[in-house]
């Protein structure tokens, strides 16, 4: 895969109709985990087995920047003030994009007195993920 330009990782939120973009990023990122489910025994003439196909898959994903006042963000915040996980779209460009319900785990917006506004966003996956 070729390099790409880190603008095109994009986080998205479907806003009843479409997804839409969340604005004002200035870095965002995408970590998959997989956990191991650890099988050894003293069998295993001193080495550690992991059970193949076993355990819990999982996307995290943040994002921080310039807050816009966007619906997207709007739409974000109603998310965790109620609770509720919306469907979202993860673009990761070259390589596809993963799509599902995310959690919003964190929303935190901060202002310096002489600066603007920034804000920052952590989801977790809360469901099956489709990768396209």
């Amino acid at each position: 895969m070729a390099a790409q330009k880190g603008k095109d990782l994009l986080l998205k939120i479907h806003d009843g109709t479409a997804y839409q973009i969340v604005g004002g990023f200035k870095s965002n990122d995408l970590t998959i985990n997989g956990e191991a489910i650890d099988v050894t025994t003293k069998d295993n003439a001193g080495f550690k087995e992991l059970l193949e196909g076993a355990g819990v898959r999982s996307l995290s994903a943040s994002g921080d920047g310039v807050f816009m006042n966007d619906a997207t963000f709007g739409i974000a915040h109603g998310h965790v003030l109620a609770g509720t996980h919306p469907d979202c779209e993860i673009t990761v460009p070259g390589l596809g994009t993963y799509t599902g319900k995310f959690a919003i785990t964190s929303l935190q917006m901060s202002g310096g007195y002489e600066g603007e506004v920034t804000y920052n966003i952590s989801l977790d996956s809360a469901g099956a993920i489709t990768f396209v």
